[in-house]
């Protein structure tokens, strides 16, 4: 009997063992959250089936109670759901034998998501619904209508319990349906004779006059109205009532007002001075610290003095001034012009050229032409040029930005930047290097170099009604060779006959033929080679266009 009893022992080792195995890397067998079934998955299947409670976690919440019940948005409750977290939970393996044992024969175990609860938006929420989901719950207090202040006399009733709610919205928010929340009985602190001498005294200062909140700039005017719609009293605690204002109604009457009392961190950056890069210093933000601002607010809004201070937070910037100045810019490192460019497209390369000017990529960072722009259209001022529109040529807004592109991908291309995406144009332009050139189209095709160095790189730019230039400072690292192969497979260009109009260009055109370009990128120091890549491009010919 001993040795049968050894033998299942070591069999349901061996079993557990297995299991552990076959189960290593994956969520636990048997896991569900709600009706989703969530075992024996793969990561990236788990994030993808919890993508499907990320939808769940922007419904409506309908809350209910012996007394009513109310829908309400789960932001406003405070609630937030953390797939990440939830992940990491579901890949935990259970430990207990029975536990894995009763998985293994398919039960299902349920498991809580991790959800997060912002306790002052969650307790401003219920006091918002307490008419609808409490029973002659009331504790002393005031409120206003309009300027006149309204007393909340106190009455004996029914509440929601506030740490069991918490408990149960967390296991039970993604489940679907109507939460039902646990009630407890409630007995105010504050008596009606100190609900009416706060409206006597206190309540009557509080709109008798204008407030000025003082910042950044211009005074916030915080007129009795908007008080009234700020300040209500509430508990202290002890028996009396004193003013508060919640964020959420701070923000509601004066978000607007203290947002423009906000300022941006600007990050250091780089004027050439001297011919070197002089380093400007960067500037830190502010933004508005509503928790105490609403204190301060609210105690002045009782005190003979009717001011108080908005309170900030330091914001930092991304490129602060010792990092630009430990960024190594500080000789050029590379650059590149082209020309022979008509007059709007030149207008278009001097805008682009404008905005590029003065970017700074840090080390590792990719830099995106696209992303750096964003929109390049009428409404930012760029007109009317040429581009290649289906295999000829044609007119559009922001026609010769692929000349820039062209230039600045020369710059980082002998720079030895680590090329991340390019794309050339359909059919060979002479003005450009063979397969050494670049086009861009907003929102389809962008330029993207990833700096490599260990420096930083500042980009700068120098236009002129005939010319663009693109220079890359930083710390030289790369020596850089380009060598251009030999055209091959000519095609014969094709005739296209389009309507006459502003949208017909005629051409000669020009044959098509595959080249290839050579990058060889050597250590500054030591000239031993780094890399060597070759780029075949196969152009399209450019075809004849007739416009009848």
């Amino acid at each position: 009997m001993a040795r049968g009893l050894l033998a299942a022992l070591l069999l349901g080792g061996l079993v557990f063992a297995v299991d552990l195995v076959l189960t290593h890397g994956k969520t636990a067998r048997g896991a569900q959250i709600a009706e989703f079934g969530l075992g024996d998955l793969t990561p990236d299947q788990a994030q993808a089936a919890l993508e499907k409670l990320s939808v769940s976690a922007v419904s409506p919440v309908v809350l209910q109670t012996d007394s009513g019940q109310a829908t309400v948005d789960p932001a406003a409750l405070g609630l937030s759901f953390d797939a990440d977290a939830t992940l990491d939970r579901l890949l935990e393996q259970p430990s207990n034998p029975w536990t894995r044992l009763t998985s293994m024969l398919g039960a299902a175990r349920q498991v809580t998501p991790v959800v997060h609860l912002d306790q002052e938006a969650f307790n401003e929420e219920l006091d918002e619904q307490r008419k609808t989901l409490e029973r002659a719950a009331v504790e002393g207090g005031v409120h206003f209508d309009g300027t006149t202040p309204v007393a909340d006399l106190p009455s004996s009733g029914l509440r929601i319990d506030r740490d069991a709610a918490q408990h149960t919205l967390a296991e039970k928010w993604l489940t679907g349906g109507p939460i039902t929340l646990a009630m407890e009985p409630f007995d105010p602190t504050v008596s009606a004779e100190v609900v009416q001498q706060t409206m006597d005294g206190p309540a009557r200062q509080v709109t008798d006059s204008a407030l000025r909140l003082t910042g950044q700039g211009d005074a916030v005017t915080v007129s009795p109205r908007q008080l009234g719609a700020l300040v209500t009293f509430v508990p202290d605690g002890k028996g009396g009532l004193v003013p508060a204002v919640t964020q959420r109604r701070l923000k509601a009457v004066l978000g607007n007002d203290l947002a423009g009392t906000e300022s941006t961190p600007v990050s250091a950056s780089f004027r050439l001075a001297g011919g070197s890069p002089q380093v400007v210093p960067a500037r830190n933000g502010a933004k508005v610290d509503a928790p105490a601002t609403a204190t301060a607010l609210a105690e002045a809004s009782v005190a003979d003095q009717r001011t108080a201070k908005i309170a900030y937070t330091t914001l930092r910037p991304k490129i602060t001034t010792a990092k630009a100045r430990g960024l190594g810019v500080r000789e050029v490192v590379a650059e590149f012009t082209t020309g022979d460019f008509s007059g709007p497209s030149g207008e278009n390369i001097r805008l682009v050229a404008q905005q590029v000017d003065g970017a700074v990529v840090l080390p590792g960072e990719t830099f995106s032409l696209n992303g750096h722009t964003g929109p390049r259209g009428s409404a930012q001022g760029y007109v009317t040029s040429t581009i290649i529109d289906h295999g000829h040529a044609s007119n559009a807004v922001g026609g010769g930005i692929s000349q820039f592109a062209t230039t600045l991908y020369n710059a980082a291309y002998f720079a030895g930047l680590e090329d991340v995406t390019h794309t050339e144009h359909a059919y060979y332009i002479s003005r450009y290097p063979e397969a050494r050139e670049a086009t861009v189209f907003e929102g389809l095709i962008d330029l993207q170099f990833r700096n490599n160095t260990d420096s930083g790189i500042l980009i700068e730019t120098a236009w002129s009604p005939s010319s663009i230039t693109v220079r890359m400072w930083g710390t030289k690292q790369f020596e850089v060779e380009s060598f251009t192969g030999e055209r091959s497979s000519p095609t014969s260009p094709q005739t296209l006959e389009l309507p006459a109009g502003d949208d017909c260009i005629p051409s000669s055109g020009s044959p098509g033929f595959t080249t290839s370009n050579t990058r060889v990128v050597r250590d500054a120091r030591s000239g031993g080679e780094i890399s060597r890549n070759t780029r075949t491009v196969r152009y399209a010919p450019e075809p004849i266009v007739r416009c009848r």
